[in-house]
């Protein structure tokens, strides 16, 4: 059994991309995809690992975890979130941190984790924003490929064309496809200081979304305005997702102290870790929340959403099945097989 961490080791990769990825939130288009691949190993041999953050900057701290016991998870998670508040978010060494635990134990992270759920449906989550023909062909095309639900992006420049391209998806797939919308204004990218919609033409936005049978609008508001987003709550008849970049846990429980938010979406190597992610999935359900983590990173960051996701019951609401941005099995420890290509 691994007794001490020996060494974290973190690769930089780079994935050309042409043509560029105009990402819907980002006003900057994307000419390469990058990844950061955690390797943490132990003197007895094990290997775990991550990736998620792009970890820039960690090599000053990672001293506080180099000959701890890699099996003393909360003690590393709460070492983690300290060096949040100072520089970066490295949840990926958390997750290398679960992949050893996992090997160690033989058993999938999941079943750690309680083991709730085996299987999730998924959607398509479609992150550039086209005109409404391109759209409604792009949803055709993902229920052909089995998806029963897709989330579509509408930029706030922008928001009728958005809500065309909803109103054509809904027409070209039916009633039977389950559609969520997302705003992308809870957070921005670095040098975004564009205006954000605020609470008048959000709800006006709501609106026509509710009229065309959306299951939830995700981030439709700043952040920090919780009481703009329990108005949609309560008065847009709408659902209200949110907190894929929350900063730490608090934030999110404050959220849902709040009434701010339905559906909960942390993301387990971007945001606040598997096991706060866990934690704030355990508060939300027991408010009679529903709780999907949010993933865009890469295999082995959807691997870490999934396990921390299926550690929670999958569920069902009144009008549709609903869908969740994940699937697993729970089969083998966290990461292997991707752990094992990445070698």
């Amino acid at each position: 059994m691994p007794v001490k961490i020996t060494a974290i080791d973190v690769e930089r990769l780079r994935l050309p991309l042409d043509p560029p990825f105009l990402a819907a939130w980002d006003p900057v288009p994307r000419a390469y995809f990058d990844a950061s691949l955690v390797r943490v190993r132990t003197d007895e041999g094990v290997t775990g690992y991550g990736s998620g953050d792009t970890m820039d900057g960690f090599g000053g701290y990672a001293d506080l975890f180099v000959g701890q016991d890699p099996l003393a998870i909360a003690r590393h998670v709460r070492a983690l979130e300290t060096i949040a508040f100072h520089a970066s978010r490295y949840w990926p060494v958390e997750a290398a941190l679960w992949d050893i635990a996992g090997q160690v134990c033989g058993q999938p992270v999941a079943t750690l984790f309680g083991g709730a759920s085996r299987s999730l449906p998924c959607y398509a989550s479609f992150g550039e924003a086209l005109d409404p023909a391109e759209r409604a062909d792009a949803v055709l095309s993902a229920r052909e490929a089995g998806f029963r639900a897709v989330k579509i992006r509408i930029c706030r420049e922008n928001a009728a064309a958005g809500v065309a391209a909803v109103s054509a998806a809904r027409l070209a797939a039916g009633d039977e496809l389950v559609i969520m919308a997302d705003l992308n204004q809870w957070w921005r990218m670095p040098g975004d200081l564009s205006a954000a919609l605020d609470v008048a033409a959000v709800r006006r936005i709501a609106d026509e979304l509710r009229e065309l049978g959306v299951l939830w609008l995700e981030e439709p508001l700043p952040g920090a305005d919780l009481a703009g987003m329990r108005m949609l709550r309560d008065q847009a008849g709408i659902r209200v997702a949110g907190g894929e970049m929350a900063r730490t846990a608090g934030e999110l429980l404050g959220a849902l102290a709040a009434g701010a938010l339905d559906v909960v979406q942390p993301d387990a190597v971007l945001a606040v870790g598997m096991s706060r992610a866990r934690t704030v999935a355990e508060v939300a359900l027991l408010g009679g929340h529903w709780f999907t983590p949010h993933t865009w990173t890469n295999g082995l960051g959807l691997l870490a959403s999934l396990h921390a996701r299926t550690s929670s019951p999958a569920w069902r609401c009144a009008d549709r099945d609903v869908a969740s941005n994940d699937q697993a099995d729970g089969d083998g420890a966290l990461m292997r097989a991707a752990g094992r290509s990445a070698r």
